[in-house]
């Protein structure tokens, strides 16, 4: 794994580079303004979690590319102890962490989230046939999935069709604690040079 830490911008850049797409493209595919676009690439703005999300899900990349340095296709293990790189919201409302790097085998992206007490977070339709894993390790959480919400508690989990537009909200009074397992279909991840920086 490299010391060095996540460039959330640089990643931005490459894959903007990789598609051949201009900021107006990847603001119209992501949500994001090109104002904001700009101002990441450059360093001069940190994303939120939800911005990133934004990001990754137009881009149809794993969410994890943004807050890891290793590269998709490195072995890597969870060891014990070991600090995770972590993206932090400014407001601390959610927070996320890698807890492997992208597998392009087995096509799973594994992150261990935080959602802090009456925060809620939305997240746009992924890419036709992605599945996404929740399983709560602490807390509760609410997940909207097709205008359902769905109440779960520690150690419940909900397996569903990412596809379409999904809410997380923690109505508790403590942090929420969940894993995503998110696994993508066999539509192709990486551009060809998405990962040479």
């Amino acid at each position: 794994m490299s010391d060095l830490p996540p460039d959330p911008g640089s990643t931005l850049k490459a894959l903007r580079a990789a598609r051949a797409w201009s900021l107006s493209q990847t603001a119209a595919q992501t949500g994001v303004s090109k104002a904001m676009l700009g101002q990441i690439e450059r360093g001069e703005s940190s994303p939120t979690v939800a911005t990133l999300w934004k990001i990754a899900t137009g881009f149809n990349v794993p969410f994890s590319l943004f807050i890891t340095s290793r590269l998709p296709d490195a072995p890597g293990k969870a060891t014990p102890g070991a600090p995770q790189p972590v993206w932090q919201q400014h407001s601390a409302a959610m927070r996320a962490a890698s807890m492997f790097p992208f597998d392009d085998e087995l096509r799973v992206d594994m992150l261990i989230v935080e959602l802090a007490a009456g925060q809620c977070s939305v997240s746009s339709a992924h890419e036709r046939g992605v599945i996404e894993h929740v399983i709560v390790i602490e807390g509760q959480l609410m997940l909207k999935v097709s205008d359902q919400w769905h109440t779960l508690e520690a150690e419940q989990g909900l397996r569903f069709q990412a596809d379409r537009p999904h809410t997380y909200r923690n109505d508790g009074s403590q942090t929420a604690r969940f894993y995503s397992l998110i696994h993508y279909g066999a539509q192709k991840i990486w551009p060809d040079d998405a990962t040479s920086r």
